[in-house]
């Protein structure tokens, strides 16, 4: 005798629903490793849903507009970094060990994760579309270094937010290094310690 259909089919309907936040999660997921390795924006609408396995309505029901998804992924890119203690860290007793604890922080979601964070902010495609709330919680830890720079290395403002800037780039470069299985993590994470700590000494001024 065989089995009734009806009730199989619903439950396999049932199934195949994943929870609203599941949902959100796998298309951002999608969209980030789409972006590392497209490496600029937009991204093409079809080839996202193919790879998050939905439809475009479904993209869009989640996220209306592009900027919207891709400043869902800043904003998570975000969490993540203050999540691993960011903020606390760019509070450390001396600015060696800020910037320090800062950068390595910051190499590891890179190592991990890919470049994510940059790609979006640096795209011209987000110009004047960045969330500010996300921007500001950035550019507090920035400022907070620089000025620490400013008053221990004797720089000007603009030097110091220059010089906290390039240091950001050590990690990030670093990080990728480590992505993309170029360079082992434990590798490119001396590389970035040694080469944070020598900018730093770089910029100090000479004992007199």
């Amino acid at each position: 005798m065989l089995r009734p259909m009806k009730p199989a089919r619903r439950q396999r309907q049932q199934t195949s629903r994943l929870a609203p936040e599941v949902r959100r999660r796998q298309i951002m997921d999608a969209a980030a490793g789409l972006l590392t390795e497209q490496g600029h924006l937009p991204l093409p609408l079809d080839a996202l849903a193919a790879r998050a396995g939905v439809s475009k309505p479904l993209i869009y029901a989640y996220f209306p507009t592009q900027f919207d998804l891709l400043n869902a992924l800043l904003r998570r890119e975000m969490e993540s970094l203050l999540d691993s203690g960011l903020d606390a860290a760019s509070k450390a007793g001396s600015l060696e060990a800020a910037v320090l604890d800062c950068a390595l922080i910051y190499f590891e979601r890179v190592a991990g994760c890919g470049p994510t964070a940059h790609l979006i902010v640096r795209d011209p495609f987000m110009a004047d579309r960045l969330e500010r709330a996300v921007l500001r919680a950035r550019d507090r830890v920035i400022r907070r270094l620089a000025r620490r720079a400013r008053r221990e290395l004797e720089l000007n403002a603009k030097e110091a937010i220059a010089a906290i800037g390039m240091a950001t780039t050590i990690p990030e470069e670093a990080g990728q290094l480590a992505f993309r299985g170029e360079m082992t993590a434990a590798a490119a994470r001396d590389l970035c310690r040694r080469l944070v700590a020598s900018s730093l000494d770089a910029l100090r001024p000479p004992r007199t």
